[in-house]
């Protein structure tokens, strides 16, 4: 969801209320009602009865939970997703608590010795605060000797050299040509993370980059500059970084997969952009052999290969310290940790720090994924849930088929093909089937920035060492205790790790209604990712490839573009409006999604039995867990951010989105034409 290289469900976020009779939509009123069945799964607590289902079914369903749930201090938006967070962070610290007991012990090389290690030298702050920068000064002391354009060349060519910026560059997949990798480059350098924030003049982007220039102001007296000489190197550094942004494509732009595809030689590309020295950085970094690069951004490389030459080297050197440190704020002293936080907190307005063990516990998980995710599946995920997993993306990939072959828009020729993408979607459930090797990989608890210096390069050579093999189709985008689902277009797979897979999306004692509506609409907004805007131009093999007519390619492109005016029309905030383009990917996911899972739902006994539970019907609960999974609280600062940034609509509108547009929902809950949550005829859209 958040890149071409492969999408996510992600973390979304986040109303009205209308006053209307509650007395067809909840439980019976006990004074009448006969003993009714006891469910699992939603919690009727949440139920705001004050709200009606068909103005406003998103607070109906989480009203009260919305209400007695506040953003915790030291989070920026809490809901579901940050529940099951929690409960799993909860399993996560034990595990990591023990390892470093275990740690002394262990066998040295092992897993365990490394993920203990990681994490004692992370909670060790009386050894960061005496370490200071003893471990960060000879990177900062070769900075400071680089003296002409050539030594900033080796610099950045020299794979040990961290934060280098300007650009990326790395081994991935072919989009055209999915069975071999290719190295790809592509624009990045801006250490606010979105263009926009450097360009626009409006009062929160101005006020984002004063607190932005005071966090490089800060680090660099800590780092022992004089206050006026820290706040001219911030300058040069917001300057140099403004003028990247001015060169970057916005993020809408970026979603264009064969816009951001441009094939040209090594040699051409030398010839093209001669400041970057690619011959050198490629052979340094141990891809002398490549032929061919895929250029994502052609003008930002160029911008680039002027900014190099005619910025001037103080202000080049001032660029390296600042991502060098930015990078690793984490394991400095606490000075450094705080100066990041102040920013953050303008940025998202967090009111306190997260507790160091959770900020040691993300950096494990980051930094040894995968040697952390075997001790967590162990304890957290059993071969129970994983069948059970696997069984219902088997049901939605049925229930798939059949809307595609009931479309009356599309016809034969790319029905057959869109047949075959779907049949061909690899499935991982849980954790991977072979995990990485992290034999290379030098932990200790001597430093925590020393670990971190060791993961990030280890990180580097495990990507290039991809050059020139073939494809690893067992590789995994996230790690198992993620709460987070995705989809690979060059893949063309679908991937549920082991931290999503449990409650409120799946829960083994609730009732189909409840799982279809939360596991079931993940499982088929991933697999609708294959057939979004962006991932409907990949073909069964997963390569960029346009396998659909032009009618009917027309035909998707007008449905989709109602979508995409449908969330423009939605404002969480005065002023600020979805980005319908930006989160049309994910929209239509959300749509097609539950539209697949409902249509999978309806083959149950459950569904067929129609018998109520806790008064409501099967589809009622269907759409409630649906509902209750994106229940949030979000701060407006955060929330701004994401509607900036963020591929995912807030959560409100992924409840009430989709079911603006879905008749069943209407059937379930009475709904008539002139409620807020039913739509005229003309202008519903589904695709799928």
């Amino acid at each position: 969801m958040s890149s071409i290289t492969f999408s996510r469900l992600a973390l979304a976020t986040l109303g009205l209320g209308t006053l209307a009779a509650t007395t067809a939509f909840g439980p019976p009123a006990r004074r009448t009602a006969p003993p009714a069945q006891k469910g699992v799964g939603i919690n009727l607590a949440n139920i705001d009865q004050s709200v009606s289902p068909c103005e406003d079914f998103y607070h109906y369903a989480n009203g009260n939970w919305i209400k007695n749930n506040p953003v915790p201090a030291a989070e920026t938006r809490w809901g579901a997703f940050n529940e099951l967070g929690d409960r799993n962070i909860a399993v996560e610290k034990r595990i990591l608590v023990k390892a470093a007991a275990d740690a002394r012990t262990a066998k040295p090389g092992s897993n365990e010795q490394k993920v203990g290690d990681f994490y004692a030298a992370s909670m060790d702050t009386m050894a960061v605060e005496a370490a200071g920068l003893k471990y960060l000064q000879p990177r900062l002391n070769r900075i400071a000797g680089l003296k002409n354009l050539g030594e900033i060349q080796q610099y950045m060519a020299d794979p040990k050299s961290f934060g280098t910026g300007w650009y990326g560059l790395g081994v991935r997949q072919d989009s055209k040509n999915s069975s071999q990798y290719v190295v790809g480059m592509s624009q990045g350098g801006l250490g606010l993370g979105d263009r926009d924030y450097y360009l626009k003049d409006d009062g929160r982007s101005k006020t984002i980059r004063a607190a932005y220039k005071a966090y490089m102001t800060s680090v660099f007296q800590l780092l022992g500059d004089a206050p006026s000489l820290a706040a001219t190197n911030a300058d040069a550094v917001l300057a140099l970084e403004t003028k990247m942004a001015q060169a970057s494509r916005g993020r809408v732009e970026l979603r264009d997969p064969n816009k951001n595809y441009n094939k040209v030689s090594v040699a051409q590309a030398a010839q093209d952009y001669p400041n970057l020295a690619l011959p050198l950085r490629l052979k340094q970094a141990g891809l002398g052999s490549a032929q061919d690069l895929i250029i994502g951004q052609p003008e930002f490389l160029a911008a680039a290969n002027n900014l190099m030459a005619n910025t001037p080297i103080a202000d080049q050197q001032q660029y390296f310290r600042w991502h060098l440190v930015e990078g690793v704020t984490s394991a400095l002293p606490k000075a450094y940790g705080d100066a990041s936080f102040r920013f953050q907190q303008v940025l998202t307005g967090a009111k306190q720090q997260q507790p160091r063990w959770k900020r040691a516990l993300r950096a494990t998980d980051g930094a040894l994924g995968e040697a952390f995710g075997q001790l967590y599946v162990d304890q957290a995920f059993s071969p129970a849930a994983k069948a059970k997993a696997k069984e219902m993306v088997e049901n939605l990939r049925k229930a798939y088929a059949e809307r595609i072959m009931a479309t009356d828009w599309m016809s034969a020729e790319t029905k057959k093909e869109a047949l075959q993408k779907l049949n061909a979607f690899a499935v991982k459930i849980g954790y991977p089937d072979k995990w990485k090797d992290y034999s290379k990989l030098n932990i200790t608890r001597e430093s925590a920035l020393q670990n971190l210096f060791a993961t990030a390069e280890w990180r580097r050579e495990d990507n290039i060492k991809k050059f020139g093999k073939p494809i690893d189709r067992t590789e995994w985008g996230m790690t198992p205790p993620t709460v987070n689902a995705y989809y690979s277009p060059s893949m063309n797979e679908i991937v549920f790790p082991a931290g999503i897979l449990q409650p409120p999306f799946y829960d083994p004692k609730a009732d189909d209604a409840v799982n279809y509506g939360g596991i079931g609409a993940v499982i088929g907004h991933e697999m609708t990712h294959g057939f979004d805007d962006q991932g409907r131009q990949f073909d069964a093999k997963g390569n960029l490839r346009d396998w659909w007519t032009k009618e009917d390619g027309s035909k998707f492109t007008a449905k989709a573009d109602m979508v995409g005016k449908q969330y423009d029309a939605f404002s969480p905030l005065d002023s600020v409006h979805v980005n319908g383009k930006l989160t049309m990917g994910e929209n239509l996911a959300d749509i097609g999604g539950l539209t697949i899972a409902y249509q999978a739902f309806q083959k149950t006994a459950q569904f067929k039995a129609g018998q109520k539970i806790d008064g409501f019907t099967p589809s009622q609960r269907f759409f409630l867990g649906f509902a209750q999974i994106w229940r949030a609280n979000q701060r407006p600062e955060a929330l701004r951010q994401q509607i900036q940034t963020d591929p995912h609509s807030p959560g409100m509108y992924r409840t009430n989105g989709p079911l603006m547009n879905m008749p069943e929902f209407y059937e379930a809950f009475g709904c008539k034409d002139g409620n807020k949550m039913v739509r005229a005829t003309q202008d519903r859209s589904r695709i799928w």
